[in-house]
């Protein structure tokens, strides 16, 4: 595989945060009488927070001003954040570390590519917040996966040919931005495994290094 550079994505991917993501949402959802649960969580995979909250509230039974929602958005990420702080490098599995640590000492180019806001608290939570090259988050784009944005914003900061990239995804969304994008799609877990446009699935994140 002919790839200088690596792209990760951050939930499901370097670290797992989707339980946090689920008790915030689940609690915003619950204070307004919509009901919500794991199917319902599963789609918001990959999707931006105002995108999530549109697909919580087609449950509601009132609509509701943008306004609103702007408030239920922050809501949502001030009750996030708080259970964000229960993290520690202790989240960050010795399989996940070494293996950054080895693609680090053989040359590659390492950057995170994310939809979520909260991408640098939460590196910083888990120990890695000077560790990657570049990193791209919810705060330098408009358009969430599958639009290729975040990862094309990954390259630039990279000064990376797009086609030299390979992306580590664990959301099908991820990876129809990564093949957007013009770079490898490895997936990793969740409902990028076996969604047929990947290039590669993934055994293990260690799996890296031999793919690699």
């Amino acid at each position: 595989m002919n790839c200088k550079a690596v792209i990760f994505d951050l939930d499901g991917v370097i670290c797992f945060t989707d339980k946090y993501h689920y008790q915030a949402w689940k609690a915003l959802a619950d204070r307004l009488g919509i009901y919500f649960d794991e199917v319902i969580n599963n789609r918001l995979r990959g999707v931006s927070r105002m995108a999530s909250l549109e697909i919580i509230l087609e449950r509601a039974e009132k609509s509701y001003t943008e306004e609103e929602k702007l408030a239920f958005a922050e809501e949502k990420n001030n009750t996030y954040r708080n259970l964000l702080k229960n993290m520690s490098p202790a989240d960050l599995t010795d399989e996940v570390r070494e293996t950054l640590e080895e693609l680090r000492r053989r040359g590659y180019l390492l950057a995170i590519g994310s939809s979520s806001k909260n991408t640098r608290f939460i590196l910083g939570q888990i120990g890695l917040a000077t560790f990657f090259d570049a990193i791209a988050d919810g705060t330098d784009i408009t358009r969430s996966k599958p639009d290729p944005e975040v990862f094309q914003i990954a390259a630039q900061k990279l000064w990376m040919d797009p086609a030299l990239c390979a992306v580590v995804e664990d959301a099908k969304a991820g990876i129809q931005a990564a093949k957007a994008a013009g770079m490898t799609a490895l997936a990793l877990h969740g409902d990028a495994e076996n969604c047929g446009l990947e290039d590669c699935n993934l055994a293990s994140f260690s799996s890296l290094l031999d793919i690699l």
